[in-house]
């Protein structure tokens, strides 16, 4: 999952970014309307947390150009106007959840990922392969029945991996997903995370190398389970 915080009141974005950091969800930062059309253009996100007054374009408008592109990414407008007709108008424009401020960061992270789950690309909250569980709401995983206590960077990479489905990804493509924009793109940190879920997830590797394209989650062909 990645989202968008649009927001131009910086010390509250960040409060937001460092929360969603914690449940390892990553996120980017736009301050105007200008900056979110950019990371719209560049990126794909789950949901987009738009406050409606902000310098450049509108929130509104960048609402409309969400709702236009039929991405199935879903819009969380949070702000302070908190009357019925606000609301009302917020919810006309393609909002798919209204948060008024100020508000408990708690629930906007519940509210996140409630919507993600309704996306129409999002994943089942529990996903299982090849003796591997990880569940999406707890954030736990378990091989065989034993718990593997994983750091937040880990346990997106190993979601990601899972939702693949067996499909390739690219280091730049997960850096992309699990990390924000600030990630450096010359960064070893996508090898060192999968190189640390390995021994974390035990023998035999259950995430498998392809050279030259990336990294794919299933069992070695010649692994046969009991």
């Amino acid at each position: 999952m990645r989202v968008l915080i649009v927001e131009d009141e910086p010390f509250l974005a960040e409060a937001i970014q460092d929360g969603l950091r914690l449940e390892a969800i990553a996120s980017d930062i736009a301050n105007d309307g200008f900056a979110a059309q950019e990371l719209l253009a560049l990126n794909t996100y789950t949901v987009v947390l738009l406050d409606r007054d902000i310098p450049g374009h509108s929130g509104d408008d960048i609402a409309r150009e969400i709702l236009a592109e039929d991405l199935g990414t879903r819009i969380l407008m949070v702000t302070a106007a908190d009357r019925i007709d606000d609301k009302a108008l917020g919810f006309e424009l393609g909002a798919d959840d209204y948060l008024t401020k100020p508000f408990v960061l708690r629930e906007l992270i519940m509210r996140v990922r409630a919507l993600a789950r309704r996306s129409a690309v999002a994943a089942p909250p529990v996903l299982e392969a090849d003796g591997l569980r990880l569940d999406t709401f707890r954030r736990e995983v378990y091989r065989d029945g034993r718990y593997i206590a994983l750091t937040r960077k880990q346990f997106a990479v190993l979601a990601e991996l899972m939702r693949a489905e067996g499909g390739v990804l690219s280091a730049e493509s997960l850096l992309e997903r699990a990390w924000d924009e600030n990630a450096d793109p010359f960064t070893n940190a996508v090898r060192i995370t999968i190189s640390a879920l390995r021994k974390r997830l035990g023998e035999p590797w259950i995430i498998q190398t392809k050279p030259g394209s990336g990294y794919y989650f299933g069992l070695p062909a010649d692994t046969e389970r009991a």
